[in-house]
This record gives structure tokens, C-alpha cells and sequence, in this order.
């Protein structure tokens, strides 16, 4: 693979947490991860992207970052991290990690120190520290700003002054202005990179600079931010085949790939297709949006049907509405699975036939869904106590994968309870039944992943005439990519070989809810 090997890739990505549990604690870790290493060569991914595995008290399922050169002890050690990396290229398997850039914990030694230091410190000028309002008391925020996870964005600390956090109290935000704080990342990049790692996913990419003096919540996506990954890039361009990748969630897409311009970030999570509609005009709207603003810059799109903070697709496209968004996850909606598992498994096919590379989210090759009736006592992700109960959060795509066996804990570990329950039903989705079922969405994954490494990922593509509420396109290399997004069969193109089809295809016609790959 070249230098450029991830304009293209096929990632998969690892909640490690509730992938495999090696040591039968309930607690996915890098023991089961290296464990399975056989199982993700075969699913045919070239890279994993790992969610944070540093310490953490685990406040937002470790995006509260204690220690950035460490291994959280629940998943292994720094060692054990370095043998895996190891592990993972001799099978052909590249790593990604994330880092969090925004915010630390407050159990950092850093934050620590700020509240032992007081105010006007060097060391609180790390953080975002400010004087309340309201008479000499102070005992008003700085200003109004509210948290992403609901709630204010300030909290007060024993000598009056506040700190700002976009996210949970306990993940006090940097501050970027301040060179120590430019410095220390500097310094964590080279500290992995020179690990082996691959590739660095960048948490929260576009709200590191703050306008505190804005009445409106001034965070997202300053001009300055730029500056900050043009130092990033140069950077990681001093080691050989190595890339960035940003989490923005950004409508304005002309701002979007303006992170994307050759002296930036190599790539960036693509999340207006994920939030799309599961209607032709839109797919297609989102689809030539994205190409019209990466090709001429020349990046790589990605393509992005889930992760770990978003509803599952078997989920999200059996619902009456099949759009997403933070704000609104329609947890309870009714949702016909056996609909959402055929659109599930066409839309993967249409993601993955699409030029660029493609992320896979774990359980996304199993067909899981969204479980939406985890015990409020069992809720870990804080908005659902941010919100008072009124958004039940993440945890429902969080859930540890089912590999074996006919009831919970699936073979996740060699015993223990999983740190969040796992559905009875899920004993007819587990990797040891789907291996053996052709018709499976495992079946389709593995197939679909060993055309796409040999015909597709990155290039462009050619729009195909086709009737109302179909897309169709060829690549490069031959292959035809049909989707039926229309209520009644559609006659497929003229073709020699059907390569792949998401259901059976009658009398040369594709059926609704629908992908095949021609040539």
C-alpha cells in the first residue's frame, strides 16, 4: 500500500471497552482486542481506530483523559499497547488513536495543580479560569454558555473563580492560547508516533479557540484553530505514512474542508451522510456535497454510518424518521428492525462503493441494534444525568459485541458480568452464528470488504440515468453500485457479473431497500 494508504482504507473502529474482555472483568481490554486481531484481518479492515485508552476515572467513557502518554490499567499496560501495535501490522493492520485535545480530567495533574496554584497562576492559565459576575460576590458564571452535554458550561471552584467545560464538569477545557498547552500536544504526538502508531483521530477538532467576550456561544470553528493543525501535519508529516483525521461536526461544508487543505488534516469524518435522510435526493445531495468539496482540494472523503455516539443504522433506519441528530435521538421511536437491518445492509453496501475510505464501527458488521431499554440505573454516559433524564445518551450503541454462545455474556469474556447488559436476543447475532450463516451481515461485510479492497476506495465516481429515487454509479475500475430507495423494483442496468447484492435480485429486477454491485 502506498504512503497514502488511507485515501482509501477500509477502518474499523474499536470501542475497546466493549469489544473483548480478555481477563473476565466485564471491561473489554487490549488482551481481548489482541485475541480477536485474527477475526478483524478477516473481516478484510486495514486499520482499527481505537477510542482513548489512556487513564481515565472514565467521567465520559474516557474522552476525561488523566494521562496522555499511559494505558488506562482496566485495559493493560503501555507495554501490552506497544505489543499490539506490533501485532496488529504483522497482519497487515495499521492503528489509529485518538486524542483529545480540547479538555483533560480534572484528576490531571495539571488541573491539580491549578487548583493548589489559585488565581492569576501559570499553571491556571492552562485551563480557561475566570472571575464570576454580579456584584464583588462573583457568584454568577463568566457568562451563559451552556454544556454540549446539557447544563452550564462553568463550574465554581472553593476560592470563587470558575473554569470552563463545553463538556462534562469534569473535563475542564485547555487553553490554547497558552504555549505550554501547544507544547504538550506536541509532545503526545511525537510520544505515539513514535510508538508506531498510524494514524491520530482528533476529538472535537473545531472548538479549541473560545471568543469568552461573545454574548452567543463563541466556540466553533475560529479562523486560529487552523494554526494549531498546520503545526499537527507538519508534524506527523515527519514520519512516513502517517495521517490525520478530524471529528467536526460542521453544516457548513466550504468551512468543513477548509480543514482540509494540504498543509491541514489529511481527512475528516463525513458526518452530513450519516445524518442524511434514507431518501435518494438526499443521499445523493450529501454524496455530491461531499465530493464537490473535497476533490478539488484533493482530499479523500470518508463515509460514516455510525460510531460510538450515534444511533445504530438497523436502529435509525427502522424508524418512521430516519435522520439524525444530537439533539434529538428519538429514543423510543417505533422502529420495525427487520426494515432497518435490509436498509442497514443496503446503505453499507452504497458506503462502501463510494471514492474515498470507509469506517466501519464495531457491531456495525453484526447488525446490531440500537438497545434502547438499558435500566436507568445502569446508564453510564453523563448526559443522561446532564439532561435529568430526559436524553438516555450513548450507551444503547455502547453495548460489548455478542461473539459465541446462546445467552449473555456471548463469549465477550471468560466470565464476569458486561459493564452494561447485553439484549437475550442478540444470541442469533453473534459472530459464531453469522460466520456460519452465507446470507448473514457478517457474510455481506467480509464479501463486500474483499471487492472493495481490490476495485474501490479512492477516486471519483460517474452518476448513472436512472429512474426516480434510485442511485447508481460506476467506478473506475468497472463496477456498478445500484441502490433502490424506491417502494417498487427497479430493472438493473445491462451487466455480465452481479457481483453482490444486499437481497436477492427476481427476474432482473432489484428489489426496494436494496444495493447491488454490477460489473
Amino acid at each position: 500500500m502506498s504512503q497514502a494508504w488511507w485515501r482509501g482504507a477500509a477502518i474499523y473502529q474499536v470501542y475497546l471497552r466493549s469489544f473483548a474482555d480478555g481477563n473476565g472483568d466485564g471491561i473489554g481490554d487490549l488482551a481481548g482486542l489482541r485475541a480477536k486481531l485474527p477475526y478483524l484481518a478477516d473481516l478484510g479492515i486495514d486499520a482499527i481506530w481505537l477510542n482513548p485508552w489512556y487513564p481515565s476515572p472514565m467521567a465520559d467513557g474516557g474522552y476525561d483523559v488523566a494521562d496522555y502518554r499511559d494505558i488506562e490499567p482496566a485495559f493493560g499496560t503501555l507495554a501490552e499497547a506497544e505489543k499490539y501495535i506490533e501485532e496488529a501490522h504483522a497482519l497487515g493492520i495499521r492503528t489509529i488513536i485518538d486524542i483529545v485535545p480540547n479538555h483533560g480530567s480534572d484528576q490531571q495533574e495539571w488541573f491539580r495543580q491549578a487548583l493548589a496554584a489559585g488565581p492569576g497562576s501559570p499553571e491556571r492559565e492552562r485551563f480557561i479560569f475566570r472571575p464570576g459576575r454580579s456584584s464583588d460576590l462573583g457568584e454568577l458564571p463568566p457568562n451563559d454558555w451552556q454544556s454540549i452535554f446539557n447544563g452550564p458550561a462553568w463550574t465554581r471552584v472553593d476560592d470563587g473563580e470558575w473554569y470552563l467545560h463545553l463538556f462534562a464538569p469534569e473535563q475542564p477545557d485547555f487553553n490554547w492560547h497558552n504555549p505550554q498547552v501547544v507544547e504538550e500536544f506536541h509532545d503526545v504526538l511525537r510520544f505515539w508516533l513514535d510508538r508506531g502508531v498510524d494514524g491520530i483521530r482528533i476529538d472535537s477538532a473545531a472548538v479549541l479557540i473560545k471568543d469568552l467576550d461573545s454574548v452567543e456561544e463563541s466556540y466553533t470553528d475560529h479562523d486560529q484553530v487552523h494554526d494549531i493543525y498546520r503545526d499537527w501535519r507538519r508534524i506527523t508529516d515527519s514520519y512516513e505514512g502517517r495521517f490525520l483525521v478530524g471529528e467536526m461536526w460542521m453544516e457548513d461544508q466550504e468551512r468543513f474542508a477548509m480543514y482540509l487543505r494540504p498543509d491541514e488534516m489529511h481527512t475528516a469524518f463525513n458526518f452530513d451522510f450519516l445524518s442524511r435522510a434514507w431518501q435518494a435526493d438526499e443521499l445523493r445531495a450529501s454524496i455530491d456535497l461531499t465530493l464537490g468539496t473535497h476533490i478539488p482540494i484533493q482530499a479523500p472523503p470518508t463515509w460514516v454510518l455510525s460510531n460510538h455516539d450515534v444511533t445504530r443504522p438497523v436502529t435509525k433506519y427502522g424508524r418512521p424518521d430516519t435522520t439524525f441528530s444530537h439533539a434529538d435521538r428519538k429514543h423510543g421511536m417505533r422502529t420495525d428492525l427487520d426494515l432497518g437491518l435490509r436498509r442497514a445492509r443496503a446503505a453499507a453496501l452504497l458506503a462502501m462503493a463510494l471514492p474515498g475510505s470507509v469506517y466501519v464501527y464495531q457491531g456495525e458488521e453484526l447488525g446490531l441494534p440500537e438497545v434502547e431499554d438499558i435500566p436507568d440505573e445502569l446508564l453510564q454516559d453523563p448526559i443522561w444525568r446532564r439532561s435529568g433524564g430526559t436524553d438516555r445518551g450513548r450507551d444503547g450503541c455502547r453495548v460489548p459485541l455478542p461473539w459465541s454462545g446462546a445467552e449473555p455474556p456471548f463469549g465477550f469474556g471468560p466470565g464476569g458480568t458486561p459493564w452494561l447488559p447485553q439484549p437475550a436476543e442478540w444470541k442469533n447475532l453473534t459472530v459464531e452464528v453469522q460466520a456460519a450463516d452465507p446470507g448473514s451481515m457478517l457474510s455481506l461485510y467480509r464479501e463486500a470488504l474483499r471487492i472493495r479492497r481490490a476495485e474501490l476506495g479512492d477516486g471519483d465516481l460517474t452518476w448513472l440515468p436512472t429512474p426516480p429515487d434510485v442511485l447508481a454509479f460506476t467506478r473506475e475500475s468497472g463496477l456498478t453500485s445500484i441502490t433502490n430507495l424506491s417502494p417498487e423494483p427497479t430493472p438493473l442496468p445491462t451487466h455480465t457479473t452481479l457481483l453482490l447484492t444486499t437481497t436477492p435480485v427476481t427476474n432482473g429486477h432489484l428489489p426496494p431497500d436494496t444495493t447491488a454491485w454490477l460489473r
